[in-house]
């Protein structure tokens, strides 16, 4: 089969295309004929060094990616059979190897994917999807009537979330570049802030729940507007432990959370899929062989929605 291996921590071009054996199943396993695959921050930044490079470092062939959709080919559980159309994000934050047109995949990780969506749309939908489930729904318990503000709004993770915080019943208001304000009230925000034009210091909303899907400076921004007793969650600056003393010191429960591969949380996110409560956008798609040009295009932060890749 073919497959994408780094070659060294560095640019795009570290990314080489290899032959090599199909993987070959564990007990509680399938292998998954992938047929699209979704990529992330987390990709760019593991293919730099960064990101969870550290944790499979040593790994060889070093094979990327985490998420997917396709038809299982070979089934060792009694979850799923040959022929199921399947997604997931597969092993994170450990060695995903989702990279490849064969990925052995543990079954307890996987939902059937919903008839109604394209494989590029559900393989987009699983980790900001896991990511924004876990945020809200696990850790923060978002409940009708809250105010929630979700930061890079038209992001993988926060055009997810915002859709997720509405079907909560939450108040949400979504932040992003004022080009991107109708795609944001597309979601169901209501309300837009373009993050170029507003003094958080100054503003009078005091929100229940945050989601900082930015980290640096955004966090003490975001900690001026969420109200004592109220929550935020980051995301994106690493096991932190800033964001809890700084939360702590203004009454706020601040704390960072990494996503984990869970097939419950896959099967909640299906049937909001299925139903069309969710929707993953996709903006562009790119083939296999064009695998470094897709993370080019991430690398300038101005996808909005999801990047896939289609095999």
């Amino acid at each position: 089969m073919k497959a994408i291996a780094l070659k060294a921590a560095g640019a795009p071009d570290q990314l080489e295309y290899i032959d090599m054996a199909k993987p070959e199943i564990k007990p509680g396993e399938v292998l998954v004929q992938v047929k699209a695959i979704s990529i992330n921050p987390v990709d760019v930044k593991t293919r730099m060094g960064k990101g969870v490079f550290g944790r499979i470092k040593e790994e060889s062939p070093l094979i990327l990616g985490w998420d997917i959709s396709g038809i299982v080919t070979e089934s060792a559980s009694e979850a799923f059979k040959a022929g199921d159309e399947v997604f997931g994000m597969i092993n994170f934050p450990g060695h995903g190897k989702a990279y490849a047109e064969y990925v052995a995949a543990p079954a307890d990780q996987l939902a059937l994917k919903p008839q109604g969506i394209s494989h590029e749309e559900a393989a987009a939908a699983t980790l900001v999807a896991l990511t924004a489930w876990q945020a809200l729904v696990t850790h923060a318990k978002v409940r009708p009537g809250q105010k929630v503000l979700i930061h890079a709004a038209a992001g993988g993770v926060g055009h997810i979330a915002v859709q997720l915080a509405k079907h909560l019943g939450a108040q949400v208001t979504g932040t992003s570049s004022a080009r991107n304000r109708d795609f944001v009230l597309g979601l169901g925000a209501d309300e837009h802030i373009d993050y170029h034009h507003i003094d958080w210091s100054a503003h009078p909303v005091a929100y229940d729940f945050v989601l900082d899907t930015i980290g640096g400076d955004n966090i003490d921004l975001s900690l001026e507007v969420t109200r004592k007793g109220g929550k935020i969650i980051s995301i994106p600056s690493g096991l932190n432990e800033e964001v809890t003393a700084k939360a702590k010191a203004k009454g706020v429960d601040g704390y960072f959370i990494l996503v984990q591969s869970n097939g419950a949380d896959m099967r909640e996110i299906a049937a909001l899929l299925g139903e069309g409560t969710l929707k993953a956008h996709v903006s562009e798609t790119f083939s296999f062989e064009q695998m470094p040009e897709a993370h080019r295009q991430l690398e300038t932060g101005r996808t909005v929605g999801k990047i896939a890749i289609k095999l």
